[in-house]
């Protein structure tokens, strides 16, 4: 059985590298999308993670496939086709290493995928569904992912859930919330940014512990806020803190909200015992690595790694 399965996106992140011999930025390919991501980080802690979605028949999406399975997440539910290209993301990175975005994806291969692309066999043979909101922009993917939602909720399994807002991709801020808002009435597991806490809930950006109350009493399980290098707050029926995180030296942080959404999945799956302030701590631990590399996926550190970061840090 799966520890985690993903549907949405997966796609290229073109990372800045320099400049080229005419002396213009240059971009290296990197394997990214956020869902992609979370299964990454849990698959690289030792659990086993299976992805959902859809690329285009295309160089990129041949060598995205590659990398998932290379990784050793199960590529069974990727669906081909030719009716569009491979998403793909250039990612600009500033001093600090926080990043911004610009896609192509007019259309993207990510939402293009139907119900009848969905391998529903590998949500039964999951305990986690994982989804964000990118595919919900456009139908049919929207259509698509809530519909897995809605299965997955009907067969008793726990649903995850990463807003992972990209003003960039809406264009409709209102549509944004009204369509992030239907997906979360799934979710059992929530993680946002402060950004998304507010969107959601409409609490002030600063008032991240009253806006994962509300969400946490709509019926959810545990609600995560993630706040980069400032820390992260984590509310359950029966805990909640704030964790200030690691401080390391940046160079990307792309993925650092994916690979500490991965590792609460891999802890809830092998450890369901431990208390949910000693999973933030290694969900920290991988996040504050992610952001050391460049790159999401090929940054993402394996169990040995973050226990040796751990102990450097006691």
């Amino acid at each position: 059985m799966f520890d985690v399965v993903s549907i949405g996106e997966v796609l290229i992140d073109f990372s800045p590298n320099g400049k080229g011999k005419m002396g213009n930025p240059s971009f290296e390919m990197n394997p990214g999308g956020a869902p992609a991501n979370c299964l990454a980080a849990n698959t690289k802690l030792g659990g086993s993670t299976a992805f959902i979605g859809m690329v285009g028949d295309d160089l990129f999406g041949n060598f995205l496939i590659k990398v998932l399975d290379d990784t050793g997440i199960c590529t069974k539910g990727v669906v081909k086709t030719k009716k569009a290209a491979t998403t793909l993301a250039f990612v600009t990175i500033d001093d600090t290493g926080d990043r911004d975005f610009a896609f192509v994806r007019k259309p993207g291969a990510d939402f293009m995928i139907e119900k009848e692309d969905i391998d529903l066999s590998i949500i039964d043979d999951s305990k986690i569904l994982h989804c964000g909101s990118i595919t919900l922009s456009d139908d049919p993917g929207r259509s698509s992912q809530l519909y897995a939602m809605d299965y997955a909720k009907k067969a008793g399994k726990l649903i995850s859930y990463d807003p992972n807002y990209r003003e960039l991709i809406w264009n409709d801020e209102p549509k944004a919330i009204r369509m992030m808002k239907e997906a979360l009435q799934y979710a059992d597991i929530v993680k946002v940014s402060e950004e998304e806490l507010a969107m959601l809930t409409g609490c002030s950006i600063d008032d991240y512990e009253t806006g994962a109350r509300q969400i946490l009493d709509s019926g959810k399980t545990a609600v995560f806020v993630t706040m980069g290098g400032k820390g992260s707050y984590y509310l359950t029926q029966d805990e909640h803190g704030f964790f200030p995180g690691f401080r390391v030296d940046a160079v990307d942080t792309t993925g650092c909200g994916d690979a500490f959404m991965g590792t609460i999945h891999y802890f809830f799956c092998h450890h369901p015992e431990m208390k949910v302030s000693e999973m933030v701590r290694y969900a920290s631990a991988v996040g504050a690595l992610c952001a050391s590399a460049v790159g999401a996926i090929p940054a993402l550190p394996t169990m040995q790694q973050v226990e040796d970061f751990l102990a450097s840090r006691k």
